[in-house]
């Protein structure tokens, strides 16, 4: 089966290690995402990928192809890859159209079919300085699906967009990927970008890989507190508190994620009193901090009207 695999690419800047043998195989999943904080090595190996930056060792191979880095070949880059940085330009005082047609591989009617996928067909006759933040973002990535790519590569493409062309954008890739068939890997640190979306996520730590699997499995079962902390908020609950629950065998503490939980203004069997520190809204769902006995936890819960101070019962869901 053709896709794309990764042999032990390592990299160095001076004595810092960028990448530190990085070795993956990408052809089961359609939807991968590579997270990590801010220079764990994400957005340098979605680089080596596309065959922008040089590794110092190891072999990215595509549908059975090796990937050369810009020292190994006269134009960097691979014609069935696009590579959508995060710091993307557009020619400034083109049209769309001129801008799109110098990129443009496909005939007629599929690129007008690709432009409505992308929302952008009533932009073509704007000039590109004319532009919103979410509107070059989707020019941009039409520019890259018109070469026909067999993968695409995202490097935080909804950094800097307010809230209504993040969601917009999301819609855009999602219909672009169900459309095409290709396939696409994601580099964020962002959990809602993440979690709806991923089928497989690669945890980056210091330029290596610290945990991979499904989305949901990196959620309820993070390695350690960092990996917990990428995927959104998370308690670290004592293992005497959890055997209060109802749970045994129990070695060390975990990491539990605050929908782990319930809270109830009666008891119940293997349910622990505790205090309501501080209640938000969060629109569907109201986030409480607890107080049990030493330990603090946060939950989310649907129950209304709760109150600092107030004495309730949280239990395991």
């Amino acid at each position: 089966m053709s896709g794309l695999k990764l042999s032990k690419i390592s990299k160095k800047s001076g004595q810092q290690h960028i990448l530190r043998s990085i070795s993956f195989d990408q052809q089961h999943y359609k939807r991968m995402v590579i997270a990590g904080e801010t220079g764990s090595g994400k957005s340098t190996l979605l680089k080596v990928i596309a065959g922008l930056a040089q590794a110092d060792s190891g072999v990215v191979v595509f549908n059975n192809e090796v990937i050369k880095g810009p020292l190994e070949t006269l134009v960097p880059g691979h014609a069935k890859i696009a590579y959508l940085s995060q710091l993307f330009e557009l020619p400034k005082f083109l049209r769309v159209e001129q801008v799109l047609e110098y990129a443009n591989l496909q005939s007629e009617k599929e690129a007008n079919r690709l432009f409505k996928l992308c929302e952008i067909q009533h932009l073509l006759s704007r000039k590109t300085d004319e532009l919103s933040g979410g509107e070059r973002q989707r020019i941009a990535l039409a520019r890259q699906l018109l070469s026909n790519p067999e993968l695409l590569l995202l490097d935080e493409p909804y950094s800097n967009l307010d809230i209504i062309h993040k969601n917009s954008l999301r819609k855009v890739i999602d219909k672009v990927l169900e459309s095409t068939g290709i396939a696409c890997i994601l580099v964020s640190h962002d959990p809602l970008d993440i979690l709806p979306w991923a089928e497989h996520v690669m945890i980056m730590r210091k330029g290596k890989i610290v945990q991979e699997g499904a989305v949901q499995h990196i959620y309820h079962e993070p390695a350690d507190e960092y990996v917990a902390a990428l995927m959104g908020k998370y308690n670290v609950v004592p293992k005497t508190f959890l055997k209060q629950l109802g749970k045994q065998k129990l070695k060390t503490n975990e990491l539990l994620r605050p929908g782990s939980f319930k809270v109830s203004r009666r008891s119940s069997a293997n349910a622990v009193e505790a205090y309501i520190e501080s209640v938000s809204f969060c629109g569907s769902y109201f986030e409480v901090s607890v107080a049990v006995k030493k330990d603090s936890l946060t939950i989310y819960t649907s129950v209304q009207d709760l109150r600092s101070g107030e004495r309730v019962f949280v239990s395991l869901n």
